[in-house]
């Protein structure tokens, strides 16, 4: 192929100019991007290998080469991994069809435009090299293909890039840096380089080399050699001995495999033998990424199989519920050619899968149950960024489900935050059976709720349930410590030996009292409430609407129809409070019908509900005050 010309997909025209202007003030993250893509490029080779190992030609040892020319002002990052041919070099080159290229635009443009983290998490590091090049150049022939099909690409980073077929004997890729003349000079320097590498790099497991350099006494300067010496530590993390293994070191390791600038909130590091032998290091992060919500996001877990890389992203050695997981997993058993099919059935992984997700929940115990003040804010911190995503293994994980729930935190009406199923047990009542919830859209609607007020008024607490997860959490977990957990939206109240005899009769010879009125309520409200009776939880509001004892909460239902989904048809319980004044008045009032329909509204408004027909309501509250 003779030299030809090609236009930058229009996003890749973007990112370039972001890049080069965004990143700049943190602009040695090129070389680890460079590094770390060569260092894939080796690992993929190896995996493709495993079915072909003709492809390792007559170099069979993978390594990454960094050297600079001073004179032609270049830097060259060589590799041996799997090159690339014509056609992908204009493809993964000159194309990105990554769906957060645009999430990534916008952040690049916004308040996190310096943060040069961005770059690895949206897989568009290759281009990070024009921050410090004014021209790259790419040169390489994918393992399998004859010397004659190599490929140079090459671009100044604009609007164009150039491609062309060349002669290239050896297997792998050459990314050639043309730097600019003012500012990229430091990166002509070895001692700059391998502090950059030593950052960034030193736990790739390959060996990273760079010429040596040795001081010559005549011309009074270091000069460079033709021997090479290995730069990094070409040993995986998580293969050594923890007690040679210092915090910085895992918090550096956690930072290269997850592109997070901070350091994680905290790690473990085990060798576990057995039935099945495998080594894990698994840190939880400590915010949450823009993507936690994704259910189909795969998980921040890599798989390795006796030190050869497998896969990212190894969703089946970690629950959904724990996707912001991240770290590594290096399995002694599999094999490896295993691939995501055979991971769904293999009895190893279902092993390792289980001992991971009890050591990540050990890690979450261990900070929430210590007592120490640091880790409890820690856990407090967790809690905050991933405590709604733990709430979803309550129904996904049956067998740690007891677990899950001593680590629930909630707000209740005795605190804003922090609150367990063991606090909550321990405060209880004298005689108290249940655990008392309630859900609603924010804590602030919690709070205000009417159907709170017979528990306010005799100190019981209730724990406010704000999370949209919450409905599902609710109908998995049923009991905690043999305290049935009852949410007071649904059914009657039974406060059982909390209310006091004369106070049941009250409330029957209330409802005797009133029964014509709330025959003529139901009359009223037919079309609209299931039932109405006399209430027992409210205290100061004139009424509350109610949902079945085994039925659909409100607050559920309406999360459905907002999700696009049909809620099972039902009609609310209401609950009228006849010692209250709108409700004694109800009896003798010429309105009675237009009243029964306010005060189904009211009640509806109360519980965070929308009105069927708004305008009615407004039309009726209209005429009553203008009455007025």
């Amino acid at each position: 192929m003779s030299k030809q010309t090609h236009s930058f997909q229009a996003e890749v025209k973007q990112i370039l100019h972001l890049v080069t202007h965004s990143l700049y003030s943190n602009k040695e993250i090129f070389l680890r991007e460079l590094v770390s893509n060569a260092s894939d490029a080796c690992d993929k080779l190896r995996f493709e290998a495993l079915d072909n190992a003709a492809l390792y030609e007559d170099a069979p040892t993978l390594e990454v080469r960094v050297f600079f020319d001073k004179d032609a002002k270049t830097l060259t990052i060589r590799d041996n991994g799997i090159g690339l041919s014509a056609e992908e070099a204009a493809s993964h080159l000159g194309t990105i069809a990554r769906s957060g290229t645009r999430e990534f635009m916008a952040k690049l443009e916004g308040e996190q435009k310096k943060d040069a983290n961005l770059i690895g998490q949206f897989g568009v590091g290759f281009y990070s090299g024009f921050i410090v090049a004014d021209r790259i150049t790419v040169e390489s022939r994918r393992a399998g293909l004859p010397a004659d099909q190599g490929v140079r690409w090459s671009s100044e980073g604009t609007g164009e890039f150039e491609l062309e077929t060349i002669e290239r004997a050896a297997r792998g890729t050459d990314v050639i840096l043309h730097l600019r003349d003012e500012d990229a000079a430091e990166f002509l320097s070895a001692w700059k380089l391998k502090s950059v590498i030593g950052k960034y790099s030193d736990h790739i497991s390959l060996p990273i080399l760079m010429k040596k350099e040795t001081w010559d006494a005549e011309k009074g300067e270091q000069v460079v050699s033709d021997d090479w010496e290995t730069v990094n530590k070409a040993a995986a993390l998580w293969t050594r001995s923890k007690s040679d293994i210092t915090d910085a070191e895992y918090q550096d390791f956690y930072k290269q495999i997850s592109y997070d600038s901070d350091a994680p909130l905290a790690y473990t590091h085990n060798r576990v033998e057995g039935r099945s032998e495998y080594t894990q290091l698994l840190y939880i992060p400590k915010k949450a990424p823009m993507d936690l919500w994704n259910r189909d996001k795969r998980g921040g877990v890599k798989l390795y199989v006796k030190r050869v890389f497998i896969m990212d992203d190894a969703e089946a050695l970690m629950p959904t519920y724990l996707r912001f997981v991240k770290g590594v997993i290096d399995s002694a058993d599999l094999p490896l050619n295993v691939s995501r099919e055979l991971l769904q059935e293999s009895r190893d992984v279902k092993a390792i899968r289980e001992g991971s997700t009890k050591r990540v929940l050990g890690m979450l115990e261990s900070l929430a149950d210590s007592d120490s003040a640091d880790d409890k804010a820690r856990y407090a911190e967790f809690w905050k960024e991933f405590g709604a995503v733990l709430k979803e293994g309550v129904g996904e994980d049956f067998a740690n489900q007891e677990r899950l729930a001593k680590l629930l935190r909630f707000a209740s009406t005795h605190a804003d935050e922090g609150v367990s199923f063991a606090d909550y047990v321990g405060r209880m009542k004298e005689g108290q059976k249940a655990i008392y919830v309630i859900t609603a859209d924010s804590l602030a609607a919690a709070k205000s709720s009417p159907q709170l007020e017979v528990f306010r008024k005799k100190g019981i607490e209730v724990l406010l349930l704000t999370d949209r997860v919450d409905e599902w959490l609710l109908s998995h977990l049923y009991e905690f410590d043999g305290h049935p957990i009852q949410s007071v939206a649904k059914g009657a109240v039974d406060l059982g030996e909390l209310q006091d005899e004369e106070e049941k009769k009250q409330v029957e010879a209330a409802a005797e009292a009133f029964k014509p009125t709330l025959e003529r309520l139901q009359e009223a409200l037919k079309a609209r409430a299931k039932e109405v009776r006399v209430t027992s939880r409210l205290v100061d509001s004139p009424a509350c609407v109610v949902a079945d004892e085994g039925g659909m909460s409100a607050h559920l239902a309406r999360m459905l129809k907002q999700a696009g989904q049909a809620a099972p048809a039902s009609l609310p319980i209401l609950e009228v409070n006849p010692e209250h004044a709108l409700v004694k008045q109800l009896a003798t009032d010429p309105r009675f019908d237009d009243l029964a329909q306010i005060l189904f509204d009211q009640a509806v408004l109360a519980d965070g509900g929308q009105l069927d027909d708004p305008a009615a309501y407004v039309k009726r509250v209209t005429a009553l005050l203008a009455a007025a």
